[in-house]
């Protein structure tokens, strides 16, 4: 992780690497108060959700800073996407350490700097430390939505169906080619890595969800994990049907070659897609709205009517054993 160089000081670094990203946000202050003073449109709820990264456990220690520093963000801005919610603004606190010197903080600005221009979110403010420790990064997101529109975790109900946008296991699939446990194809070793490295969070996709969808949340944890979340919250049972969860070529390739790797789709984590359930009647919407945005809305299960809660995976009709749910922090 370390780089040849100089070390500036905290405040010194604060206003010559980061007060530049928070330029057109004047409630930010520079960076140069203790505080930030955020606007909320009339009429809408404050949206706020926090991550932290830990080098070695959420992200590898050799991954370029730049693409470090654009995961961080963006796991914060895919919970923002499932709410329906429009980012407005980022705290950072940053924990420091000895190896980690100007050339490599400058690197991880200049990622940090390409998505507050893309995604129109400046940083307003928060901490820099230094210790022992691993590198550790934690953001909080700001975000609005209209009163009584945010997609919530616990509003499914028995006979809607279950959808996901994008494609599932890309991450775990790029990890494992990153740690050599999976031998892919170059090309689908590079899309699979690029999805682990830099998630894309559904914004526009989740706003476009809200009145539409009963309940959404991110998966990030892993696809049952996640979605066993909104069957707690929601207090119903969930069937999935595995044969129709959308593959990407290089997941494909990886469950062609043996089969164990269903386990990593299912559980693996780090997809950042949004999982969603809806009416049946909805899903003429959900099809002019793929149609719209050109991306894929894909339903792969539905919520029981029988009592319970829980995620059980079929196969064919089939159950099918699921050995790795998701992650867990501990």
């Amino acid at each position: 992780m370390s780089e040849k160089g100089t070390r500036r000081g905290e405040f010194t670094l604060i206003a010559e690497l980061f007060a530049p990203l928070s330029k057109g946000a004047s409630g930010a202050l520079g960076l140069a108060d203790d505080v930030a003073l955020i606007d909320v449109s009339p009429g809408c709820h404050l949206v706020t959700t926090t991550d932290t990264l830990i080098a070695g456990v959420h992200f590898r220690e050799s991954d370029p800073p730049e693409t470090i520093a654009r995961k961080a963000l963006r796991v914060n801005l895919s919970d923002l996407a499932a709410k329906g919610a429009q980012p407005i603004g980022f705290l950072q606190a940053l924990s420091l350490n000895d190896s980690i010197t100007d050339a490599y903080i400058e690197r991880y600005v200049a990622g940090l700097a390409v998505d507050v221009q893309e995604f129109g979110i400046p940083l307003l403010g928060g901490d820099t430390t230094s210790g022992p420790g691993p590198l550790t990064i934690t953001i909080t997101a700001f975000g609005e939505v209209e009163k009584g529109s945010a997609l919530l975790r616990s509003g499914a109900r028995p006979g809607d169906i279950v959808g996901v946008t994008g494609t599932i296991g890309d991450g775990a699939v790029g990890l494992a080619c990153l740690n050599a446990t999976l031998d892919l194809p170059t090309a689908l070793a590079e899309h699979a890595i690029a999805r682990y490295r830099i998630p894309q969070p559904r914004l526009a996709i989740g706003r476009a969800l809200k009145g539409l969808a009963t309940a959404c949340l991110d998966i990030s944890d892993g696809l049952v994990a996640d979605v066993g979340h909104l069957s707690e919250a929601s207090d119903v049972a969930i069937v999935l049907d595995r044969e129709s969860v959308p593959l990407s070529p290089a997941v494909r390739a990886a469950i062609t070659a043996d089969a164990d790797w269903w386990d990593v789709v299912l559980g693996g984590g780090d997809d950042y897609e949004l999982a969603f359930t809806l009416p049946p009647e909805r899903v003429p919407a959900l099809e002019t709205l793929a149609a719209k945005f050109k991306f894929p809305l894909t339903v792969i299960g539905t919520v029981s009517a029988e009592r319970g809660k829980g995620v059980t995976v079929t196969s064919g009709g089939k159950l099918v054993p699921v050995s790795r749910t998701g992650y867990r922090h501990r």
